[in-house]
């Protein structure tokens, strides 16, 4: 089969690497959310299980069947609008439930109504690319300011990567992971502990719809999904050069989505960050097996649902500057690519600069992150460099 055949041992690292990196880097989050809304133990783990199965479908399946690097993660911002939504409220389980199921409704509506696709075939490539540097380098810069709190093993990394990019370029990223595991371990720091070895079993949560979870919850879910997961998510897809059929996808991520709210998917949508580890060059040097570490890569996810008390244990066993550190160094040369791009050309400068420097502020207004307003001020700066030039250029 060709697929097993387009497999190679860098497409498989850079999948668990973005599982490593998506996981460890939100799941507090996620926790915290559950436990805001009075989750038990058996709760918290199906969470854990809706999520991953979720994640993992949505991610192998439809890489299979496009040959493309398709990601999908549970949304970061909506685990925060989650946690103060319940905190806000005061919402119950079900009602919790309830607004998941309508916001993952609102999302297939919108991605069959088709104007999704609209907006990404006319999202510039300037922008896009500036989006994608963006949002990436505010997670890259994680990386060196772990240097403050553990300089010994963030260094070693560094080394590490930049042997690995002049030796073996394709497994520069492992090379790192491993090298900073080595150190953690002689130096004490990844703790056994929380390892502990039990299945996730699915708990049922049946929905309870109330217009006060309606407005509180499901609503700002939603516009934050759209806004801080599937835009950039959908730059991403544009700025790496694959041309996939972004509603359909949509759809059908919300569509799952649906189904597993009772049991915990709070939300899912496309993913930036780990999707840009899957689509780079350090994944593989053709783009056209490159979807075979979205598919490792969902495979993890679905490892990791089923068995989500070991794995997520042995996630969590690593220190959170080991983390941090791999995540930042396997993103620097999509970065670089994605400036490189977004600057190319002079017409485009400006605007793509603003949309990096947005992007890169964090700044958040009216609950919805930067990405959206970098893409807003970019296309604003746009519009008022070049509207009107073509019509009265001489012909």
């Amino acid at each position: 089969m060709r697929w097993l055949r387009d497999f190679s041992f860098s497409t498989v690292t850079a999948g668990f690497v973005a599982v490593l990196v998506g996981f460890t880097s939100s799941v507090a989050l996620v926790f915290q959310a559950a436990q805001a809304l009075g989750a038990d133990a058996g709760q918290m783990a199906s969470w854990i299980w809706a999520l991953g199965l979720g994640m993992g479908l949505c991610s192998a399946v439809p890489s299979l069947w496009l040959r493309m690097p398709v990601m999908v993660a549970w949304s970061t911002p909506g685990a925060a609008v989650v946690a103060a939504a319940a905190v806000a409220g005061q919402h119950s389980m079900g009602e919790a439930v309830g607004a998941f199921m309508v916001s993952a409704l609102l999302v297939v509506v919108v991605a069959w109504s088709g104007w999704i696709d609209a907006l990404a075939r006319r999202i510039p490539m300037s922008i896009a690319t500036a989006l994608l540097a963006g949002v990436l380098t505010r997670f890259a810069l994680q990386a060196f300011v772990a240097l403050e709190s553990s300089v010994v093993l963030v260094l070693c990394m560094l080394v590490a990567y930049l042997v690995g990019r002049r030796r073996c370029p394709r497994y520069a990223v492992l090379l790192t992971l491993a090298v900073g595991i080595a150190v953690a371990a002689g130096q004490g720091q990844l703790d056994w502990s929380q390892v502990k070895v039990e299945l996730a079993t699915p708990v049922w949560t049946a929905p309870v719809f109330t217009w006060q979870a309606l407005v509180g919850m499901a609503l700002p879910l939603f516009v934050v999904t759209m806004t801080s997961q599937n835009l950039p998510g959908i730059a991403v897809m544009k700025a790496t050069g694959y041309n996939m059929p972004v509603s359909p996808l949509l759809g059908a991520t919300g569509g799952v989505n649906l189904l597993l709210a009772p049991f915990g998917a709070f939300s899912l949508g496309f993913s930036a960050i780990t999707a840009a580890m899957c689509m780079g060059e350090q994944a593989h040097p053709d783009p056209r097996r490159r979807y075979t570490a979205a598919v490792a890569c969902g495979l993890f996810y679905c490892v990791l649902g089923v068995f989500g008390g070991v794995v997520a244990g042995l996630l969590q066993a690593f220190p959170r500057e080991l983390v941090v550190a791999i995540a930042g160094l396997a993103l620097l040369a999509t970065i670089a690519s994605g400036l490189s791009e977004a600057l190319k050309r002079d017409v485009d400068r400006e605007p793509a600069l603003v949309t990096f420097l947005v992007t890169l502020s964090g700044v958040e207004l009216l609950g919805i992150g930067a990405p959206f307003w970098g893409v807003v001020a970019g296309a604003l700066v746009l519009f008022v460099q070049q509207y009107g030039k073509s019509s009265s250029a001489p012909r």
